[in-house]
């Protein structure tokens, strides 16, 4: 077969072939970093949740055992524990951290939220911290109302 002057024969240079290798990889890079951050934000979410569980267990306990219950964080031990439930350790990466009443504080970090009979509480917050992400779980004090917060 004869080829007409000015035409190039079909194919890749070995430039060509190196450059889209390289955007290739870069690609695959950039997938796998967004890919375990959405794992870690899937961590979080999911103990926030679970935690919310707990202190909403431990106030409906108070309730119906017409007694007071606590919900019990251990910030160095990285558990917490609903009423009348086993402790419950966070996942590697995660840190928990309590703001209550001094009257409820059994450590320098470790302490609870008391709930009452009536539905009210000590009032406090847990916060949730993995890489750069915070979730804050309130509870009022005067309502016992439970409430998530997301922050970045």
């Amino acid at each position: 077969m004869r080829r007409l002057p000015g035409l190039r024969a079909g194919g890749f240079s070995l430039i060509e072939l190196m450059v889209v290798m390289m955007l290739v990889s870069l690609l695959f890079a950039v997938v796998g970093v967004s890919v375990s951050r959405s794992i870690g934000g899937a961590e979080i979410r999911n103990a926030a949740r679970d935690i919310t569980a707990g202190i909403r267990h431990t106030r409906g306990q108070a309730i119906i055992q017409r007694q007071p219950q606590v919900f019990v964080v251990d910030a160095d031990a990285r558990t917490w524990r609903a009423a009348g439930k086993a402790a419950v350790e966070l996942p590697d990466g995660l840190e928990i951290t309590l703001e209550t009443a001094r009257s409820e504080m059994t450590g320098e970090n470790a302490g609870g939220i008391r709930f009452y009979p009536d539905g009210a509480s000590t009032g406090g917050s847990v916060k949730l911290l993995a890489q750069q992400r915070e979730w804050v779980i309130n509870v009022a004090w005067l309502t016992g109302e439970v409430s998530i917060d997301q922050e970045f």
